[in-house]
């Protein structure tokens, strides 16, 4: 929602500026500036990018226009299951997360907690480093360097998506000079045919130079920070889960194990100590 209405802020500031100065938005529409610009982008785009990159741009894209995923709801609810699991492993053994662990789509515990179940990738991070934890192979310093390198590899891989689009935005710019040039080119065949026809040609070509630079500061630039935005929210919901996690391994009661990972939490959409104890004792009332 916040793309749309920035996008909007934008449109307004800069075209409504436009006509109040007595300006004529029929000058600025020039479709085919719009095509060369746009289209040399996204083709450079393209160029630069493996598929799995332009796949994963769209689907991120896609996510902006959706609710905030990351809220405070969010993280009590993974709070809640955190200290589900632990306050079962502490009552009856960490032998009796296994059918939990390895079937988590039929399990009790996991069906309370809806909205994280429904997050394969938060389920399978879960699951792997829990299993770790019953097997005993492993102590808390190599399960923290283990989740340490899955989380710099993860990381770097959803921040590709904002460092693809930053470039275009980097590359629009020059684009829209291409264009601008182009117009002059087009320009030149002109002159000394009517003065109205060499002017409405210099504006068009004029308008390039425009374009490029409006689509790169006014909206694929701040996409491309939504989108490393997105990234970084995405690596503080997996820290999350790896301080509980680690902080249980190391010996800590369920609520302190917790409260570890409330601790990691950004400070805006982080939950108050007693609003999260609240709501912990009846999440774990079933375990």
């Amino acid at each position: 929602m916040s793309l749309l209405i920035g996008a909007l802020i934008v449109v307004v500031s800069v075209f409504g500026g436009f006509v109040a100065h007595g300006g004529q938005l029929l000058a600025i529409w020039q479709p085919w500036e719009i095509v060369m610009i746009c289209g040399a982008a996204i083709g450079a785009f393209v160029i630069a990018n493996p598929r799995s990159t332009v796949m994963r741009v769209a689907q991120v894209v896609s996510a902006q226009f959706r609710a905030a995923r990351y809220t405070r709801a969010h993280y009590v609810e993974l709070l809640q299951l955190m200290h589900a699991l632990f306050a079962k492993a502490r009552k009856q053994g960490l032998i009796a997360l296994e059918a939990d662990i390895d079937d988590p789509e039929s399990s009790e515990l996991f069906a309370r907690f809806p909205e994280i179940a429904r997050d394969g990738a938060t389920i399978t991070f879960i699951r792997d480093y829990m299993r770790l934890i019953i097997s005993g192979d492993m102590d808390s310093f190599q399960l923290e360097n283990l989740m340490d390198v899955e989380l710099e590899t993860h990381h770097q891989q959803a921040a590709e998506p904002g460092h693809a689009v930053h470039r275009i935005a980097d590359a629009l710019p020059g684009f829209g000079i291409v264009a601008a040039v182009l117009g002059i080119v087009n320009t030149m065949s002109a002159l000394g045919g009517p003065v109205e026809e060499i002017g409405t040609k210099v504006a068009a070509a004029l308008v390039g130079t425009f374009l490029g630079i409006l689509l790169a500061y006014g909206f694929v630039g701040p996409l491309a920070t939504a989108l490393t935005r997105h990234a970084d929210d995405e690596w503080h919901h997996y820290t999350i889960i790896k301080t509980c996690l680690i902080a249980h391994l190391r010996g800590h009661a369920p609520k302190v194990a917790v409260e570890f990972g409330r601790k990691a939490i950004p400070e805006p959409l982080r939950p108050r100590f007693e609003a999260l104890e609240a709501e912990l004792e009846p999440a774990s009332s079933g375990a």
